[in-house]
C-alpha cells in the first residue's frame, strides 16, 4: 500500500529516478493507494539532462508494491520495492511519458485497460 510519504523508484527513462508520494488520487478522504491506481508525487531524486528536474510534480501510476496483492485464483504477488510510471492524462486516457519502462508490470495493469504501459513493458507477470 502506498500511502502520502512513501519513497517511491521511478520505473521508466523519464528522468526522474526517486519520488515522494504527498496525494493518492481518487476520493478526499483516500488514504492508501495499490497496484494500478494515480498518485501525485514529487521528484526528490533525477537524472542530470532530462526533462524532468527535480523537485518537478508528476502524476504517477502504481505499477510495483511490497504488500501482497491477491489475486482472483488465490495466489499472492508481491514485489521488492514500491514503482510508479511516470504517465500524462489525455483525453480522459492514461498515456506514458517515457518511451522505455524498467522492471516486471504485473498483469493486472493491463485488467485495467492500461495497454500504452504494458506495451512498453519487458516482463509482465
Amino acid at each position: 500500500m502506498i500511502q502520502p510519504q512513501t519513497i517511491v523508484k521511478v520505473a521508466d527513462n523519464s528522468g526522474a529516478k526517486i519520488g515522494r508520494v504527498f496525494k493518492v488520487l481518487g476520493s478526499s478522504k483516500k488514504r492508501y493507494a495499490r497496484i494500478g491506481e494515480l498518485v501525485i508525487f514529487s521528484v526528490q531524486k533525477a537524472e542530470p539532462r532530462k526533462e524532468i528536474k527535480k523537485k518537478a510534480v508528476l502524476l504517477g501510476l502504481v505499477v510495483r508494491q511490497k504488500a501482497p496483492l491477491r489475486r482472483k485464483d488465490g495466489s499472492y504477488i508481491r514485489f521488492d520495492e514500491n514503482a510508479v510510471v511516470v504517465v500524462e492524462q489525455k483525453k480522459g486516457e492514461i498515456v506514458p511519458k517515457a518511451g522505455r519502462i524498467f522492471g516486471p508490470i504485473p498483469r493486472e495493469i493491463a485488467e485495467l485497460g492500461m495497454q500504452a504501459i504494458v506495451t512498453l513493458a519487458p516482463e509482465v507477470i
